[in-house]
């Protein structure tokens, strides 16, 4: 039996992360912290009174998946660079270690190994170098991967900006369900055409892959398109979810099938060492 054979026989083929909160735990302080740069940027860049911030973020996040998928969607135009550069660069990132035990057992996976997420690949690089992890993925499915940067000009974004803007605040306190939302140019997750988009470019099936991931509508989103899905940092297995990890660590514990494919093959189906530089961009 060769190499090809045995590769088709195994259950799964490929392992799909999410990045932040999911290789790492949400106390590392990074969410927090890009909440308050996103308030920042939307108050200093885009003119938004402060007193507006919360609620909008609220509802750009839940209804768009994202706050900067959300603000393109209401008629802001917006420099992808310029503000993951802003909502990315202040990020206290020397609160994330080295990760041994972790980068151990992704390399013992004898399984192609990918990160998929919302992030910019500036930050998702930095972020893996940070936990000692940046050959342990074949790849890299990011922000990049799905959009482009059409807007590098932010001379004309003030007067573009107060006008024609989706009230999305107003549109939920009054109640108009007769009113559709604006539609987002921005890919990502959970919007399913997007994954289903990226796992195409990336020639991943996802019958055959595993999505560990800390979001619990983008684990539902992952279900829904095939995906088997792993619910990362809760004990609780919501609708959606085929496991639940308190903690990325507990892989082996819940998981121990995907070191049994080594043994059924007699080889290894991917060594896990393979450069950063390998990630998969649009």
């Amino acid at each position: 039996m060769d190499y090809e054979d045995r590769y088709r026989q195994a259950k799964y083929d490929c392992l799909l992360f999410d990045l932040d909160d999911t290789l790492y735990p949400l106390n590392s302080g990074l969410a927090a912290q890009c909440r308050k740069n996103i308030g920042d940027y939307m108050v200093e860049k885009l003119g938004i009174e402060e007193s507006k911030i919360s609620d909008m973020c609220d509802l750009l996040y839940k209804n768009y998946g994202t706050t900067m998928a959300g603000l393109r969607a209401i008629g802001y135009r917006i420099n992808y660079d310029d503000y993951h550069s802003f909502v990315h660069g202040r990020l206290p990132y020397e609160n994330l270690k080295p990760d041994p035990v972790l980068r151990q057992i992704l390399l013992s996976i004898p399984i192609r190994k990918v990160i998929f997420t919302n992030a910019d690949k500036i930050h998702t690089v930095k972020v893996l170098r940070k936990l000692g992890l940046e050959d342990c993925f074949e790849g890299i499915i990011c922000f990049e991967t799905l959009n482009t940067n059409e807007e590098n000009s932010s001379e004309d974004l003030t007067e573009i900006n107060r006008s024609n803007i989706f009230n999305i605040v107003d549109h939920f306190s009054q109640s108009r369900p007769n009113t559709e939302l604006p539609k987002t140019p921005v890919l990502c997750k959970p919007s399913e055409s997007a994954m289903i988009r990226a796992l195409s470019i990336a020639k991943i099936n996802p019958q055959r892959t595993i999505f560990f991931e800390d979001s619990i509508r983008n684990i539902q989103a992952g279900k829904r398109i095939g995906l088997h899905t792993v619910l990362v940092g809760s004990s609780q297995r919501v609708k959606g979810a085929d496991h639940a990890l308190v903690s990325i660590h507990n892989i082996r514990a819940a998981l121990p099938e995907l070191w049994k494919e080594e043994e059924k093959s007699g080889d290894l189906l991917y060594s896990g060492k393979v450069a950063i530089e390998t990630s998969v961009t649009a």
